[in-house]
């Protein structure tokens, strides 16, 4: 029941956002120029509302480098994957590979029927294999409460106000000053950091083991201190931990819970784990 609510949550949470941008378009067409302006501004809208929906999940692998994993790259991979995609009841995702050394793991798509799980080279090489099924079980949490439908758009929408700032030339620090926090808004009012304790709830009930996930957060976190990352913060709310530092633009788009909270919230999901480590 609680995955059904969330979904409806999530569904009508990207339904606002999709139709908050045709309207705002045609209202500011018809403050412009009236009516007859704001009815092309209306269509407009609704052609980027319905491009962001259908094409927003390839336009963000495109810009993390993402390529599809193919079934001969990585045999065992997509068979883990297509298993618990069959546990959580959503279809299996595509796998794509992210050429780079820092560990990370995002989703996107368009929710249960359609959805993308990119994994970095520097994930791969370290995961264990609980490791690893413990992230790809959040990743489709994330799928199966919707969350996905909600997080590619927002983001990719303030991406676009983010980068718009760029066209400012001498103008272009008052423009981010002005754009970068509309675009954090966007992103703050539309993803609650509950969403990633959900999922890490859903994937430790799928690995019926939250241990997996929890190492593998915590291994994630450590990586942080070790490997450069760059990337734009927009992107934050993708990621299964947050990559940046939260400090400037990157901290105005942080919707994680800390690490430690996430970690320990799970572990009490089996509190009897340590005695059962001391016995063995």
């Amino acid at each position: 029941m609680r995955t059904a609510v969330l979904a409806a949550r999530n569904i009508t949470k990207a339904l606002l956002l999709l139709g908050g941008l045709a309207g705002g378009l045609f209202a500011l067409g018809w403050w412009i120029g009236g009516v007859r302006l704001g009815s092309v501004f209306l269509v407009v809208g609704l052609l980027m509302a319905a491009t962001v929906y259908w094409y927003g999940p390839r336009v963000l692998l495109a810009s993390l480098g993402a390529r599809e994993l193919l079934l001969a790259e990585a045999p065992a991979l997509h068979s883990t994957a297509e298993r618990l995609a069959m546990a959580a009841r959503v279809e299996r995702p595509r796998l794509y590979r992210i050429a780079d050394g820092h560990p990370r793991a995002l989703a996107v798509g368009r929710g249960a029927s359609s959805s993308g799980i990119a994994l970095s080279d520097g994930f791969l090489a370290f995961a264990t294999p609980a490791e690893l099924e413990g992230v790809l079980a959040h990743e489709l949490g994330k799928v199966r409460h919707r969350d996905v439908l909600v997080e590619t758009p927002a983001v990719l929408l303030a991406g676009w106000l983010v980068e718009a700032s760029r066209i400012g030339g001498w103008l272009e620090r008052a423009l981010l000053f002005v754009l970068g926090p509309v675009a954090a808004s966007v992103v703050q009012v539309l993803l609650s950091p509950k969403r990633v304790l959900a999922a890490d709830v859903f994937a430790a009930r799928l690995c019926e083991s939250p241990h997996g996930l929890a190492d593998a957060l915590v291994r994630l976190e450590q990586a942080q201190e070790l490997v450069r990352f760059q990337a734009s913060p927009v992107t934050e709310p993708l990621y299964v931990v947050n990559p940046f530092e939260p400090a400037g633009l990157a901290g105005m788009f942080s919707t994680h819970p800390p690490v430690g909270e996430r970690v320990r919230r799970l572990r009490e999901l089996d509190p009897d784990w340590r005695e059962r480590l001391r016995a063995a």
